[in-house]
């Protein structure tokens, strides 16, 4: 590739990337995922319900939060101009180890800061020991050695020819991972009332009264005003531990257990205050909710 090439290439990805400003203080990055004002970012970055873009031209718009899927840490976002310089994005199951990555993000206040590296890895974030790391899931992950700061989340991550191929949003060890190209499409596609239950988690390891063995469980890190979650009576510390067909045994399991169409009931297991007794609750999904029907039991 020609150095003249290679500065258009980045160039035209600076100018479909946006500066996300989601409050008072910190700030993220956002890609220009089409031409009609969508823009796509991190579901850490987009806190609010309101926020503010500020494209590479400098011209500022209000974004409104159209969805949110926190574990997949992917927000959509969405302001009212046309005609923007929108991403081509790539098929993220294409992406081989050792090509080009380039990512673009305003890290640390500097506005469309690029950086480069080869991709290492695409697939679920794998432990010393063989298996998926603990607290990754098995979710795929497009993992490049380039280097991220504080205001990187949410830019794109892109291959040589410019095409984005995954969305950066942490960084773990020495490697940046970001959420697939892919990833981001069927999240545009799907229903974002349909699988939300409105709840930040983690796994731990539950203790099994009387024994020494330990359940796996998801603790509830942050649960959402009005959402299905808070309208079930749900809280902050309580643990997840399965449904009325499955015990959980991975993020992956409640993000299954969420899927459907239209209104329905989800019976959930969980612990509260102690590892003695379980608990279970109703909760409504799917966008409208029935009085009543969803109380800690």
């Amino acid at each position: 590739m020609a150095i003249r090439d290679f500065g258009e290439i980045a160039e035209k990805l600076r100018r479909s990337t946006v500066l996300v400003l989601p409050g008072e203080r910190g700030n993220g990055s956002g890609v220009i995922w089409s031409a009609d004002g969508v823009i796509i970012t991190n579901a850490h970055v987009a806190r609010a319900s309101q926020m503010r873009i500020q494209l590479w031209d400098g011209r500022e718009f209000d974004a409104a939060l159209v969805s949110r899927d926190t574990r997949r840490d992917l927000a959509e976002l969405r302001i009212s101009a046309t005609n923007l310089p929108a991403v081509t994005a790539a098929d993220s199951a294409q992406v081989r180890p050792g090509e080009l990555a380039i990512a673009i993000g305003n890290p640390l206040g500097f506005v469309g800061a690029l950086t480069t590296g080869v991709i290492h890895a695409v697939g679920p974030l794998v432990g010393p020991l063989g298996g998926s790391l603990r607290g990754f899931g098995s979710q795929p992950w497009v993992q490049a050695d380039v280097r991220l700061a504080p205001g990187n989340s949410g830019g794109p991550l892109a291959d040589a020819s410019g095409r984005v191929i995954g969305i950066n949003t942490m960084v773990a060890g020495s490697l940046a991972l970001a959420v697939p190209s892919n990833a981001v499409t069927n999240f545009l596609a799907s229903d974002p009332i349909d699988a939300w239950l409105g709840v930040s988690v983690a796994p731990v390891r539950v203790p099994r009264p009387g024994t020494r063995a330990k359940s796996f469980g998801l603790v509830l890190l942050e649960v959402e005003p009005d959402s299905p979650a808070a309208n079930a009576s749900l809280l902050p510390g309580d643990i997840l531990l399965g449904t009325d067909e499955k015990s959980f045994s991975s993020l992956d399991d409640l993000s299954t257990s969420l899927q459907g169409k239209g209104p329905r009931l989800l019976r959930l297991a969980f612990l509260r205050g102690n590892y003695e007794r379980f608990r279970r609750v109703t909760v409504q999904l799917g966008g409208q909710r029935v009085p009543g029907s969803a109380a800690a039991a």
